[in-house]
């Protein structure tokens, strides 16, 4: 999906939920399978999305990465420290 797509389809989610068509739960799901779709087909990378829960974190960190590894490296770098990882879970579609 190109960025033109993703915008488009987000749009979409948008003015239905203004319409009254679909609820605000709905529009986020919709907007956040956009964006999950959008990140791991971006430039066709191999990437899937990645849950990262820390110990030091109330949230859980979701990024886009080719592994285990590679996902818990992003969310260390997107931090700017060291974590620890309680749990890695990939999120499939």
């Amino acid at each position: 999906m190109d960025r033109i797509s993703a915008l488009r389809n987000v749009e979409d989610a948008l003015a239905a939920f203004e319409d009254g068509e679909i609820d605000l739960a709905t529009t986020e799901r919709r907007v956040q399978g956009v964006l999950r779709t959008y990140a791991t087909e971006y430039e066709s990378a191999p990437d899937a999305a990645y849950r990262v829960e820390t110990r030091d974190r109330a949230d859980d960190v979701v990024v886009v990465a080719a592994s285990l590894d590679d996902a818990r490296e992003r969310v260390e770098a997107l931090l700017d420290e060291p974590i620890t990882a309680t749990a890695i879970e990939r999120l499939d579609d």
